[in-house]
């Protein structure tokens, strides 16, 4: 789902607060927290979200799930969510939230698509590699997809760099198509 501007907001002012208290870490890992738990969850982010139950509803049921594992700040603003109403939007705050600490920390994710499982060896030099030529630090995300046969293609933002066999048979494929037999 995409993220709306009223959760961007929020987590853009949630992220402004933990940087003036100077707790940016500690809310991090509350966010985190809570963004982990919504995404194993797809019952408690349909509950959240239903406009049937009522929010005093929603607010219990968060305040049972998190709040012994969170830090002040974060409970303060789980309660301002809720006399916002807007509980509904938790998920994609915090997805939201992640996103522009990642700015703010200079942090790019990486996607890496490889055609079999990596050694930690290997992904450690990619890792390395990856940090050396984009001057910022990597959170690379590695999916093995075997239909790829072989090589690796990777994902920086918007450019893609495939280096996979498939891509290359499909190229050859398409070259030899587009020649015409004289």
């Amino acid at each position: 789902m995409p993220t709306t501007k009223a959760a961007r907001r929020y987590a853009t002012a949630l992220l402004e607060l933990a940087k003036e208290r100077d707790e940016v870490d500690e809310i991090l890992d509350d966010i985190e927290y809570i963004h982990n738990t919504l995404e194993g969850s797809r019952e408690l982010v349909l509950f959240l979200q239903s406009p049937v139950i009522n929010f005093d509803d929603k607010t219990q049921a968060l305040q049972k799930i998190f709040f012994d594992e969170l830090e002040e700040p974060t409970k303060l603003f789980l309660k301002l969510l809720s006399r916002k109403d807007r509980i509904n939007l938790v998920d994609q705050i915090t997805e939201a939230f992640i996103e522009k600490y990642k700015e703010y920390a200079g942090i790019i994710t990486v996607d890496v698509f490889v055609a079999q499982q990596m050694s930690s060896e290997q992904q450690e030099l990619l890792h390395k590699n990856l940090e050396q030529k984009t001057q910022k630090k990597v959170d690379m995300n590695i999916t093995v997809d075997e239909e790829l046969k072989g090589g690796m293609a990777i994902r920086i933002e918007d450019t893609v760099i495939d280096g996979t066999v498939k891509h290359k048979l499909k190229q050859l494929e398409e070259s030899l198509l587009s020649t015409t037999v004289e």
